[in-house]
């Protein structure tokens, strides 16, 4: 039953965002990770999300707006954290927000539309494991504020399901302690009484 699939999401685990170097993916390995992105279950065909890239200069220009937001939303902050909102985008040379962009549906709730979502999230976690690179998917408060949404290229309806950081990784991924399986299931009996 060996199987190197299985091996490797076995092995699976997440980069710390800070050791992750250029360089970073190429354009090409950068659409291939789309293109595994999107084969997950997408109920009626919606295409509920998407992508945004954040390299280069841009991200030291979010760094930036993030240092001012936070003192907006939170009052004034020490340098040491303004310093860490600087930082938040550069630390990575590749960032891709996976956006959750809900379509009108009257049969599919924009709850499922959001796990569909969080779908592409993982599959392109996986996608930059299986090209060799390491990765970190986190979400982070100025996603959850309406003008951190935008400076991030949201639209009013959308929500970001999460970032994913990726770059080259000298590793394995540190290792965490991980559930116990067994007490995460049982099997169903029904509501019927013997």
């Amino acid at each position: 039953m060996a199987s190197p699939i299985i091996d490797f999401l076995l092995a699976r685990g997440s980069a710390p965002i800070h050791e992750l170097k250029g360089p970073g993916p190429t354009d090409d390995e950068i659409a291939l990770m789309l293109k595994i992105a999107t084969r997950v279950p997408d109920h009626g065909r919606l295409e509920p999300w998407r992508f945004i890239l954040y390299r280069g200069d841009v991200r030291h220009k979010i760094g930036e707006a993030l240092a001012e937001l936070v003192e907006k939303v939170e009052g004034p902050q020490p340098e040491g954290r303004k310093q860490k909102e600087r930082e938040r985008f550069s630390r990575a040379p590749l960032v891709i927000g996976v956006v959750s962009s809900p379509k009108p549906n009257m049969k599919i709730p924009e709850w499922e539309m959001f796990l569909s979502g969080g779908a592409a999230a993982m599959s392109l976690l996986i996608a930059a494991g299986g090209l060799g690179y390491g990765a970190n998917w986190i979400s982070n408060w100025y996603s959850d504020v309406p003008e951190g949404r935008r400076l991030l290229g949201l639209a009013p309806h959308e929500r970001m399901i999460g970032f994913v950081h990726i770059g080259n990784y000298q590793g394995p991924a540190p290792e965490r302690p991980r559930p116990d399986v067994s007490k995460l299931y049982a099997d169903y009996s029904g509501p019927w009484k013997d």
